[in-house]
């Protein structure tokens, strides 16, 4: 398949879907760059992840890699101050009473996206990959395409530049995102996503499982495992 000459910029957090992401967008356009936040988040250990990864990526799948280029990582730590939720806060995961588990960060992605449209503008890109995804995810309402269109338009409106917000993970589970890293990567891109990816909510690296390292009780951590164990069974999506 012939890539794209666009520029995309990946939104990359360190963790499995943002890891996949990247790959596809690699496999998709010429040149792609990548984007993290700090934002105060109680499992920050991911940002260690991310510059490990894509080190490491770039070494073991320079073929997959050559179109790598600027990694930028953005502070916003206002974020976390405005927020109370359990990933910027040491409190219990439960569902909150609006109905949400109490780890959706209100406008997080929003943010994200705007801060990231704003990079774009700056370095030449026109498209932005995120790892959203109603499929596997926890009611989040920023996850959903519906709101990730809207947000499209008005990055593109209010920069006066066509964005288009790519979400390659948008209507697959975790089992998926598993095959497609496979299909994009081949094995050796499955081992940098076990090792180098972090994607617990407690930020646990230190209890290593078949699917990689977590507290293996968080809500990312059972989606994780689940996927694994579905992909790894052959079990039909």
């Amino acid at each position: 398949m012939s890539k794209c000459d666009q520029k995309a910029i990946v939104l990359f957090s360190g963790g499995q879907d943002s890891a996949a992401c990247l790959a596809w967008a690699l496999s998709r356009f010429e040149q792609v760059e990548t984007v993290g936040f700090d934002y105060g988040q109680r499992h920050r250990v991911e940002l260690e992840c991310r510059s490990v990864f894509l080190e490491r990526f770039k070494k073991v799948l320079p073929e997959l890699a050559k179109g790598l280029g600027q990694d930028h990582l953005l502070h916003i730590p206002v974020i976390g101050e405005i927020s109370d939720t359990s990933l910027t806060r040491e409190t219990n995961i439960e569902v909150a009473e609006s109905g949400l588990p109490s780890t959706f960060v209100p406008g997080r992605n929003l943010i994200f996206l705007t801060l990231a449209g704003a990079l774009a503008w700056r370095r030449g890109a026109s498209v932005l990959v995120g790892g959203m995804c109603e499929t596997d995810f926890s009611g989040y309402p920023d996850c959903r395409r519906e709101t990730l269109d809207a947000q499209e338009r008005a990055i593109s409106l209010g920069l006066d530049k066509q964005m288009r917000v790519e979400t390659p993970l948008m209507y697959i589970d975790k089992a998926e995102t598993w095959a497609l890293a496979e299909e994009l990567g081949g094995q050796s891109l499955i081992e940098l996503i076990l090792e180098d990816t972090h994607t617990c909510y407690l930020g646990d690296r230190v209890s290593r499982h078949d699917w990689g390292y977590g507290c293996d009780a968080c809500p990312a951590c059972e989606l994780r495992a689940q996927g694994w164990t579905k992909w790894r069974s052959g079990v039909p999506a």
